[in-house]
């Protein structure tokens, strides 16, 4: 029993409410425009309790004033303003976006909606200002009188969503522009070419008035900007600079390879550090270090004259850059001190016995620099080749790569660092075939180090040749570039995990809530209007206002068994169809929905095989595809629906089974799609029609019920030659598997009188489940709990029938339908839902019932179950 069952009768609206229907109860709405709570017109009561019953986050604005009143999901939303606001005025309870209220409560209580996506608004919810970020949507209630007596809103906080959008945004601009930077830096060899592109694409990039890079005196303290990028109409900062001018922070940090960070220089640092800094127009600055062996040897900068407070993305983007830039200047450097080396090598063509001794004497200093020289270097592998591809010489780097001694490796072929594959491949001998025929060959590629580990290499063979143009070995250079290959891939399955998450949430959003609850307000809906139209008078006017609205809720209980459907979630009801005879009575049907100016062709075999298939949605998918062609001949045309026998085997059609099918065919000669758009035909929510005009679900939906059966949709189309759609469907067995065919219109029969026990934890679905009953001649009990259920099942034994719900909080209709089959094994009962499919736990024989249902729905499941 709920916790206000000893409270007034006129309370029981606002019973299993959670939080806010004790607190609504209990709140003193004498002192407010609405009244004392005893005092409530129905329409108030109505609405109320759907609020707080929902778990949607929602808020009511009664009343010129919009008097407040929300359910649990509202109070977490407006955290330490909940309780304050409650029976607030809005104006008073938001006073930060007093305005935008304001217009809220002027449209809604006008009759108009609003609606707004991701929508900003900074609000006061803690005790500081935030930005949130809300989908919102707004639309008017209406009061006994059918007027507009307030405005209910949906809210819905996507905050956090959007924040991870825009980061991924970010991460995707900075990737972009790392890569754009290394494109026009790839061909430079120059250092201050290197660093003149790079200070301008990061100035401009990042909206800084400069970018600086500098070299480091020998004693530490004195720095020279040799090169900076200044906003056009600024000036430039080159020059020769002390660094202790700048503070002992700036000398600490930079010297100890951290960066320097200042926001505003007036009041972070001592103000004589300042005004070092605002003597060449700097306010805020943000400088990277490149320390070498201890030393600090350069610094690349980016300022703005006025306080800035920089962001992570800003330092991210800065320390980045200026760590390519060091490692490409380095690259280049050690790339031409090889080339000059090998420049005066091959220059070394003067008679030696002229020069004998000096030559002798050169040669050696030189090749003491290189061996020196390659050996120092501990970042790539260098090492060379004979004309047969052996290891003659190697260097620290590349022991330190590669993991082989100089003693383990030299002489043995370098085809050891390849991969088996690569090997049989023939990749060694094409990479040093390409070197000798164009002098160079540069590639990346996996290898393998001593241990078997792979790693990805980026590698240079240079042809050496001697003075006569002979060719002698080969010069190679290995980088291990394995790091940046796997935060690349990284990124990318972040992205690509971000997208499938986005997507999954969206379709479980449409088929699981969304089917349940559109279900749940169908129900209230349509029972109402049934009941309303057994009692209004006989006016034309009204009969045809409450026949249209019948018709629309029947609409949205189809719609949703389409979304079911295309989610595979809803229970299909199969039988054995015959597809001459189904096709044949739809005729009319689809030349309906075709127009004139079109022609259905159709062809089936004599001996055909039935098919098992749901009726229904055999239906539906066939009047999609027929509507899919028409659209595709705007002219008019032909529409071909043909079918034929099928045996498949494994692997000829994606995700079938082998054995015998029917592949059920529709073919038009309209537009056709391209290669693109055939592969994305299928996916939820993509279309090519124009707005309103499609919502990107009739082929999943299509999809969704063909995989259900066990069969398949597929689709073949070339543009301007038309397009095929094949559903594929399972030879029948000769038995239905599921319930008759849908579609019924008779009367349902006369039954039995019974006493009925109706169980719904929705107050609204509750109490219009009881009045069509009642209208039927039961006698009816309602309880708005399992526990409730079974204490009337105990105190009344002359209950004939319990109906059930299944969603409801505390005990399920599965647990409570097992808990009445051990105390009263024979009782019937019928299970309604408003779920697609029954769930996992209802294994007890009972009647399913699925919402919404009309009362001769309702009637036909008593009498099936009850007599």
């Amino acid at each position: 029993m709920s916790a206000l069952a000893a409270e007034p009768e006129y309370l029981l609206f606002l019973e299993n409410g959670g939080e806010m229907g004790q607190r609504v109860a209990a709140y003193n709405w004498s002192a407010t425009p609405l009244g004392p709570i005893s005092s409530w017109s129905p329409s108030l009561r109505a609405i109320t309790a759907f609020i707080i019953h929902s778990p949607v986050p929602m808020v009511m604005l009664w009343g010129d004033d919009g008097i407040m009143i929300y359910n649990d999901g509202y109070s977490q939303f407006a955290a330490d303003n909940h309780p304050r606001i409650l029976g607030c005025p809005v104006r008073e309870a938001w006073p930060e976006v007093a305005d935008f209220n304001d217009n809220v409560m002027k449209v809604g209580l006008a009759g108009g909606t609003l609606a707004y996506k991701d929508h900003l608004l900074r609000l006061n919810r803690t005790g500081v200002f935030e930005d949130v970020w809300m989908n919102l949507d707004y639309s008017p209630v209406y009061g006994d009188d059918g007027e507009p007596a307030g405005v209910l809103a949906i809210v819905v906080e996507t905050t956090e969503t959007v924040r991870a959008t825009a980061a991924l945004r970010a991460s995707e601009a900075r990737l972009r522009f790392l890569d754009t930077l290394g494109k026009e830096t790839a061909a430079s060899t120059d250092a201050d070419e290197i660093l003149t592109i790079t200070t301008r694409l990061i100035g401009e990039e990042l909206g800084v008035v400069n970018c600086a890079y500098a070299y480091m005196d020998a004693d530490q303290d004195g720095f020279t900007i040799r090169g900076d990028w200044a906003r056009p109409g600024t000036e430039s900062i080159v020059g020769h600079y002390s660094l202790a001018a700048f503070g002992d922070e700036a000398a600490s940090k930079l010297s100890a390879g951290n960066p320097l960070i200042i926001n505003d220089n007036l009041k972070e640092i001592p103000a004589e550090a300042a005004a070092s800094f605002q003597k060449i127009g700097i306010g805020a600055t943000i400088c990277m270090p490149l320390v070498k062996e201890g030393r600090l040897t350069a610094l690349m900068a980016i300022h703005h004259p006025m306080p800035h407070p920089w962001t992570e993305e800003e330092l991210a983007a800065i320390r980045e850059v200026a760590e390519r830039s060091w490692a490409h200047i380095e690259r280049v450097g050690i790339e031409a001190e090889l080339r000059e080396t090998a420049d005066r090598l091959r220059d070394f063509n003067e008679t030696l016995e002229q020069r004998a001794g000096e030559r002798l004497a050169a040669l050696e200093r030189s090749q003491t620099q290189f061996r020196l020289l390659v050996q120092g270097v501990t970042d790539y592998a260098i090492y060379m080749l004979d004309n047969d591809g052996k290891v003659t010489s190697w260097n620290t780097g590349a022991e330190r790569i590669k993991g082989y001694r100089p003693d383990e490796i030299i002489g043995r072929h370098f085809s050891s660092f390849y991969e088996e594959q690569d090997r049989a491949a023939g990749e060694p001998q094409r990479a040093l075939d390409t070197a000798r025929r164009e002098g160079r060959f540069a590639a990346e590629g996996w290898r393998i180090r001593k241990d078997n580990t792979r790693f990805r290499a980026s590698v240079v063979i240079d042809a050496i040749n001697d003075d006569a143009g002979n060719p002698i070995g080969f010069a190679k250079i290995t980088r291990d570039v394995t790091e940046r290959e796997e935060a690349q891939h990284e990124l990318e399955l972040a992205r690509e995990a971000l997208f499938q998450s986005q997507k999954m949430e969206a379709i479980g959003q449409l088929t699981g809530g969304v089917a349940h609850d559109f279900n749940n307000l169908l129900m209230a809906i349509r029972s109402g209007l049934e009941l309303l139209q057994k009692r209004a008078p006989r006016e034309p006017q009204i009969t045809k206002l409450l026949d249209n609205c019948l018709k629309a809720a029947d609409r949205g209980a189809a719609l949703t068994q389409r979304m079911l459907a295309f989610a595979r979630r809803q229970e299909l009801s199969t039988e054995r169809v015959e597809l001459p005879q189904l096709v044949g009575e739809m005729m009319e049907l689809l030349q309906r929905a075709l127009g004139p100016s079109f022609v259905i062709d159709t062809s089936f075999p004599a001996d055909l095989a039935a098919v098992s298939a749901d009726v229904n949605q055999l239906e539906m998918a066939l009047l999609n595809l027929a509507v899919n062609a028409r659209d595709a001949m705007p002219a008019g045309g032909t529409i071909a629906i043909t079918a034929a026998a099928r045996d498949i085997a494994s692997g000829d059609v994606v995700d079938l089974a082998p054995g015998p099918y029917v592949r059920l065919t529709l073919a038009d000669n309209g537009n056709g799609m391209d290669a693109a758009t055939l592969a994305r035909a299928a996916d939820p929510f993509f279309t090519t029609k124009g707005v309103g005009k499609g919502t990107g679900l009739g082929l999943s939906m299509v999809h969704g019920f063909a995989r259900q059966l066990g069969g398949a949709l597929q689709l073949e189309s070339r543009v301007d030659e038309g397009t095929r759609a094949h559903i594929w469907l399972p030879i029948s067995d000769g038995e239905a598997n599921g319930a008759s065919a849908a579609g019924e219109t008779e009367a349902a029969p006369q039954g039995k009188r019974h006493v009925i026990l109706v169980v719904d934890d929705d107050a609204i679905i509750l109490m219009n489940s009881a009045a069509l009953l009642e209208d039927l001649g039961h006698v009816v009990i309602e309880a708005s709990s399992g526990d409730e259920a079974l204490q009337w099942l105990r105190a009344r034994p002359d209950i004939d029938l319990m109906i059930t719900d299944q969603a409801m909080p505390g005990m399920t209709g599965s647990e409570l339908i097992a808990a009445v089959r051990a105390e009263r094994p024979a009782l019937p009962i019928i299970l309604a839902t408003g779920y697609g499919e029954t769930p996992s736990d209802a294994n007890h024989a009972v009647v399913r019932l699925g919402k919404p249902f009309g009362q001769a729905d309702l009637e036909r499941a008593v009498i099936a179950t009850a007599g």
